[in-house]
């Protein structure tokens, strides 16, 4: 069985609010569906959090490499396309687009073999996974709104980020955070996300240490993206003298990035994200040497219900894992699939059963959100 096709759409439409120099409008297209189908007309599906414009552009150079491949060995596949594009790609968007293709090579493996991915990977360690309910900070009144809504929607975790935490002053920031702890109450965890990816991140190691002392305070389950992504000796020193734990490493690509962080001991937390590390390849291994240097590894998922699949199947496939992120509300999780995920009455994940990563796209909301589509 080899591979005949790649198709890319693009998705617009429904774009979350958040952004890195502005804010993103729900027009833009910042995340691509990946569809790579065989000789014998079978189809895998993939996500890529890039745009559909370089994401074509990247499967120019990828295709040569890919067409007429199997469709049953998504490891050395995707492999073989990061080594033969050294030159070109090594990260950035060409490793995004290798994201999005290898997630479905590895849903047409599933798909071939009839088996779910996470057992592809190595063996089902659990069935069900704690999602947390990942949104914006916004001002106290509608922060509360926000807040209640997601408890409404059955989440018991919920991730903070970004604007206007850490964009005014220090007071504006404990104040948010207290809100949060009072308007959910005890029962429910939070993590909060300083978003130093930011354009023109402001901020420094003391401001991150003041703040991880006041969140501590509000029993904060972890402090993400405290200082800017390449600052490893900061991240270890800040870990060092931390009171919660610290997280960090969504915008990484290719595994070999992420050994810094656990060689030098800068993380509790590391969380890339299989849309544009490498695909589940890349975030199997990283996982793997994250279990093996006692750091906590929780994919990031501020992307797609393809993503989600994804996230649930490899962390349903790994001996320790506690939560998925579950970007809360978003057209792209909630109206792309033909079954949407849902937290259940205790605020789980179940894993797919059906082969592949268990999923069905919604053709008519991916035609309704499409921005573009063809190779």
């Amino acid at each position: 069985m080899k591979i005949a096709e790649l198709k890319f759409t693009g998705l617009a439409g429904g774009t979350v609010e958040g952004g890195w120099a502005e804010e993103l409008k729900p027009a833009d297209d910042v995340h691509t569906i990946v569809q790579v189908t065989t000789d014998d007309g079978l189809v895998g599906v993939g996500s890529a959090f890039t745009s559909s414009a370089l994401v074509k552009a990247a499967a120019k150079l990828l295709s040569p490499f890919l067409i007429g491949e199997r469709a049953d060995e998504p490891a050395r596949v995707s492999e073989k396309l990061r080594q033969n594009t050294f030159w070109q790609g090594r990260g950035g968007s060409v490793e995004h687009a290798i994201s999005g293709i290898d997630i479905a090579l590895w849903d047409l493996f599933g798909k071939i073999t009839q088996q779910p991915v996470a057992r592809l990977l190595g063996g089902i360690y659990r069935h069900r996974i704690k999602p947390y309910g990942s949104l914006l900070f916004d001002y106290p009144d509608a922060l509360k709104e926000k807040l209640k809504q997601a408890v409404r929607r059955g989440f018991k975790a919920i991730k903070l980020g970004w604007t206007p935490f850490a964009r005014v002053d220090s007071k504006l920031d404990e104040l948010l955070v207290r809100t949060a702890r009072e308007t959910v109450g005890p029962d429910v965890e939070i993590m909060v996300d300083a978003g130093a990816s930011d354009a023109n991140w402001p901020h420094g190691f003391k401001w991150a240490l003041r703040t991880a002392h006041m969140l501590k305070d509000y029993d904060i389950t972890w402090f993400e993206e405290a200082l800017l992504p390449d600052d490893i000796a900061g991240f270890a020193e800040l870990r060092k003298l931390s009171p919660v734990p610290i997280a960090t490493g969504e915008v990484f690509t290719r595994r070999q990035s992420f050994y810094p962080l656990f060689h030098q001991r800068a993380v509790d937390i590391v969380q890339p994200d299989c849309t544009k590390c490498g695909g589940l390849t890349e975030a199997w291994r990283i996982a793997w040497a994250a279990h093996e240097h006692q750091v906590q590894w929780v994919p990031h998922g501020w992307n797609t219900a393809v993503g989600l699949a994804a996230d649930i199947q490899l962390s349903c496939a790994m001996p320790l894992a506690r939560y998925v992120e579950f970007l809360t509300p978003s057209p792209y999780i909630d109206d792309l699939l033909l079954t949407p995920f849902r937290p259940d009455a205790e605020g789980f994940l179940t894993l797919p059963e059906k082969p592949g990563l268990g999923i069905d796209l919604n053709p008519e909301a991916l035609k309704h959100y499409a921005a573009s589509s063809g190779p």
